[in-house]
């Protein structure tokens, strides 16, 4: 073990001396730990948690060493492991693994070791030792569960080698599920009057359609709506876990010059997300992985997802790990964000967290709240960018310039989930009880009308969203619309205290 000199600070430990020493390109661990003289510390941001240990926790010099070190004390990090572990010599894997025949943390890296290079070692299958699982259970949500005989070891990742995104169990997550936000869900919807339900449910659909479009800034034209709204209200009785079934949504939800005849590799596009800061500047935002690696990685997203969606995890959390990494995949040239937005619904849909064709208008909230949409969005790309080495031609074309698979692979869903936890109890606390309140206040207003002027119904509608765009009170531009030259001063006024009162609007007048 290695002494420290008087003139060592701080050295680092675990992944994060794994991934200096070898110089392997990667994401950022949530964890990263370090070996000082003082006293053990922790610090902790949003994004980051920073272990400091006293010297007598430093492991050695051994890369085997830290391995076990930062599997015992940093989690899983799949990224680096699969970024590390081939390059380790065949031999050397084997003397280690063969002076810790029943070690734990042993098995756990001769299973991934074998994984993710690829290569048999010669050793014989274990005999000894208890099953050890791969990712701690307390610490992690997992899927079901397969053994490995040779290794002994528990496979319960969520997804697979291939694709697996993570998340863990942090206290926020558990508090959220404790919530039971699904019953909270059925009893909203169970209190809708039974007159009111099924315009609530077409008015539920057309929200979230033009809200998840909104997102984009964009207005669709009425087909195009209309295809979005279909496919939300028929989501669980579709497979949406198949290329051909993404294409063909995709085909209906985008201006058909833009849409893919399959993923992006079929056009060769290169696409990212930025902003023009100047005539001839692109400040970017986020890159999606190149073209030439989404066949892969779709396929991995979509067996890995099957998982997901088939498993026995929270359906909220199960959405966001979803429907996040197919935003982050950015499979096609448009209509990504709406499609992943469409992906929480058809999880949460499929996996039975609202009623039977119920859809509740979560775009509504990430509408309202975009700083934290971007948020959740950013956890990702941001600390991704660096990463990723290219050049943009003058056209604003992209060519990334360096191999970025593996980025994709192994994304940290934690924070997702519990911005979309967020999201989906403030939709169903606020965003859904006010829509179906809307909707009473709007039938009311329209009787109270009727007492006034019994307008045709095109007529009464655009009055009274003509009076609530301006608190109450039709402005005096719009009075002098021809849809209302017929009416008396005197009728409009009766008309604008119809809408005040049954919206409790305090009139402008």
């Amino acid at each position: 073990m290695s002494v420290f000199s008087a003139t060592d600070v701080r050295r680092p430990a675990g992944y994060l001396l794994l991934r200096q020493r070898h110089g392997l390109n990667c994401l950022p661990h949530h964890v990263e730990s370090s070996i000082t003289h003082g006293t053990r510390q922790t610090h902790t941001t949003p994004s980051k948690t920073e272990e400091i240990y006293p010297r007598t926790y430093w492991p050695g010099e051994d890369d085997f060493a830290h391995l076990e070190f930062a599997l015992k004390r940093e989690g899983v990090h799949l990224q680096l492991l699969r970024a590390l572990l081939p390059q380790l010599p065949a031999d050397a894997v084997v003397a280690y693994l063969q002076s810790k025949p029943t070690g734990a943390y042993a098995r756990r890296i001769w299973f991934l070791y074998e994984g993710f290079s690829g290569q048999r070692l010669n050793l014989p299958d274990a005999t000894q030792g208890n099953y050890v699982d791969l990712l701690d259970p307390q610490e992690y949500y997992t899927g079901a569960t397969t053994r490995s005989s040779r290794h002994r070891v528990n496979v319960n990742l969520p997804g697979t080698l291939a694709f697996c995104p993570l998340v863990r169990r942090t206290k926020t997550l558990k508090t959220a599920e404790a919530k039971q936000l699904e019953q909270r869900c059925q009893k909203v919807i169970e209190g809708i009057p039974p007159e009111l339900y099924a315009r609530a449910l077409q008015f539920l659909y057309t929200k979230e359609t033009k809200s998840s479009y909104a997102i984009e800034r964009e207005t669709p034209d009425q087909k195009r709506s209309q295809k979005f709204a279909d496919a939300l209200r028929d989501a669980s009785q579709r497979d949406y876990l198949l290329k051909g079934t993404l294409v063909a949504l995709q085909h209906a939800i985008v201006d058909p010059r833009f849409a893919n005849t399959g993923w992006r590799d079929s056009n060769n596009e290169q696409n990212y997300v930025g902003r023009s800061v100047g005539v001839s500047d692109q400040e970017v935002h986020f890159i999606s992985p190149r073209p030439q690696d989404l066949p892969e990685l779709m396929s991995a997203f979509l067996d890995a997802s099957r998982r997901i969606l088939n498993s026995s995890t929270h359906p909220v959390i199960a959405a966001a790990v979803i429907a996040y990494s197919f935003v982050f995949l950015h499979p096609f040239s448009d209509g990504n964000g709406r499609l992943h937005r469409f992906l929480i619904h058809y999880v949460l849909s499929f996996r039975r967290f609202a009623p039977d064709g119920v859809v509740f208008p979560i775009s509504a909230t990430m509408l309202h709240r975009p700083q934290d949409y971007d948020a959740s969005l950013e956890s990702f790309s941001k600390p991704l960018l660096p990463l990723v080495e290219y050049a943009l031609d003058a056209n604003g074309r992209m060519t990334v310039l360096n191999d970025t698979r593996d980025f994709y692979r192994y994304i940290d869903c934690t924070f997702l989930a519990e911005m979309l936890f967020s999201f989906v109890e403030e939709t169903i606390e606020k965003e859904l009880p006010a829509e179906i309140l809307f909707l009473q206040q709007y039938d009311n207003a329209r009787l109270l009308m009727r007492d006034v002027v019994d307008l045709p119904n095109r007529l009464a509608d655009l009055f009274v969203r003509l009076c609530l765009q301006n608190t109450g009170a039709l402005s005096k531009i719009k009075r002098q619309l021809p849809e209302f030259a017929v009416l008396s001063n005197q009728e409009i006024a009766g008309l604008e205290a119809a809408v005040a009162k049954a919206f409790a609007l305090k009139s402008k007048k």
